[in-house]
């Protein structure tokens, strides 16, 4: 008998087992900070195996994984076959209540902001960008994680202000080194790794990533056959959602709207073809 998760995230359970933590991805789904009554069959396991196979492409960064192999989880989990393939066994860290965002290109809420401020992330940029604008490095525009409400655009200067100027150089330089990798690797399969945020904590007070990488609920991948300036490209990500909750009158507060089945089904697939991209994408190394 599985026991009551210690704490409910909007798309994790996370088991605290002392030392370490369990976290099992459901398949809810949320947006705006709003988590949907209907689940995306099969997206916590998706989710799982897409952040594993990336955590095993870096060996050189540390993070947080210990195993996702059910058989080694301790009592009363192990074997357990309701966690089979949607959940790992990680190091307890404490969080840098940060996300380390990086972008190589203009859209999002960074569109949003230089197109009312002629800004991004507090930097002013050069007038007359187009949306889905490639950069010519990718940048860093964190924000701040809060336990209640949206997350926050912050300046670098502000995170470097508030985790101490070594911490805030080495996270970025992670992160930098991160996305241009796998820029660089799914590029290859055709795929565009628009944004994505990183999350790390702290183990002994080295840093470590945490949390999920490079999945399409943390980051935006696009179909590069369909890139063009002015325009968003076909997603493989999450954004398919907040795309058409943008066409609703939703006010992005609860209760969530309905999602219709077929943009399940759209969502499901779209997962599951781009996962097929970074199997083979991660095969190739």
């Amino acid at each position: 008998m599985i026991p009551t998760p210690s704490y409910k995230g909007k798309v994790r359970d996370v088991y605290d087992l002392g030392d370490s933590l369990l976290l099992v991805a459901t398949d809810r789904i949320s947006a705006f900070d709003v988590v949907f009554e209907e689940p995306v069959p099969d997206k916590g396991k998706i989710l799982t195996r897409i952040s594993t196979a990336w955590f095993r492409n870096f060996p050189e960064i540390p993070n947080h994984l210990i195993t996702d192999d059910v058989s080694k989880f301790p009592p009363p989990f192990q074997n357990e076959e309701s966690l089979r393939d949607r959940s790992v066994l990680v190091k307890k860290a404490k969080r840098i209540d940060f996300e380390c965002v990086v972008r190589g290109y203009l859209t999002g809420s960074a569109w949003k902001e230089y197109k009312t401020e002629g800004t991004i992330a507090h930097v002013r940029y050069p007038q007359g960008l187009l949306e889905s604008h490639q950069f010519e490095t990718p940048i860093f525009t964190p924000a701040r994680k809060n336990d209640s409400g949206h997350d926050e655009n912050v300046s670098e200067s502000t995170m470097e202000e508030e985790v101490g100027q070594e911490l805030f150089s080495k996270l970025k330089n992670l992160s930098l080194h991160l996305y241009n990798a796998a820029h660089k690797q799914m590029a290859n399969q055709g795929i565009l790794l628009c944004d994505t945020k990183f999350e790390f904590g702290l183990v002994n007070g080295d840093p470590i990533l945490i949390d999920e990488i490079l999945t399409p609920d943390s980051s935006r991948y696009w179909d590069a056959s369909t890139y063009a300036l002015g325009k968003t490209p076909a997603s493989f990500d999450k954004q398919i959602l907040r795309n058409w909750l943008e066409s609703t009158d939703w006010d992005k507060n609860p209760p969530a709207p309905a999602l219709p089945e077929s943009l399940i089904l759209e969502l499901r697939k779209k997962y599951l073809e781009l996962e097929d991209k970074i199997t083979l994408c991660l095969s190739q190394k």
